[in-house]
């Protein structure tokens, strides 16, 4: 009984849809430019579209689509998308700038005169603007797909 209401939810299944579109998207975008297949496209962060921004723009439009645009959710959705999106585009986009300088570092000095061991630090984390808007925009246009199917 638990499922069939889960899956009656059309706010969560907008956002969730969202979010995977935007990964298929990702994956389908590596396959056509760089010709080989990228499973961790599907899950991982950074890259075009947003996947974040489009979960979190899709959850937004979801709510402003059933509940409109005077309800306290829709506004505490707002807020939320813009922090989402404040986040990938900003901070996580300067942490992702960050790890690509530091392997620059030790690949041009070498590991042993830095002893530094481990794996290259994740560079793909943050999103540019563009992919943020794109993101934005796969969100809306899920939102408004899944509402007229609901």
């Amino acid at each position: 009984m638990w499922l069939k209401e889960l899956l009656a939810n059309e706010i969560l299944i907008a956002a969730i849809i969202g979010w995977f579109s935007a990964q298929v998207i990702k994956f389908l975008l590596v396959l056509i430019e760089d010709k080989r297949i990228n499973f961790e496209r599907l899950v991982g962060s950074g890259g075009m579209p947003s996947s974040h921004t489009s979960f979190v723009t899709a959850l937004t439009a979801a709510v402003a689509l059933n509940e409109g645009l005077s309800s306290s959710l829709f506004a505490v959705c707002v807020v939320f998308s813009f922090v989402v999106m404040y986040d990938a585009s900003g901070v996580r986009r300067a942490a992702g700038e960050q790890a690509a300088l530091l392997n620059r570092l030790v690949e041009n000095f070498g590991r042993e005169k830095l002893e530094v061991t481990g794996e290259r630090l994740k560079e793909l984390v943050g999103h540019s603007p563009l992919e943020v808007i794109a993101g934005a925009a796969l969100g809306i246009a899920v939102a408004i797909v899944t509402h007229n199917i609901f």
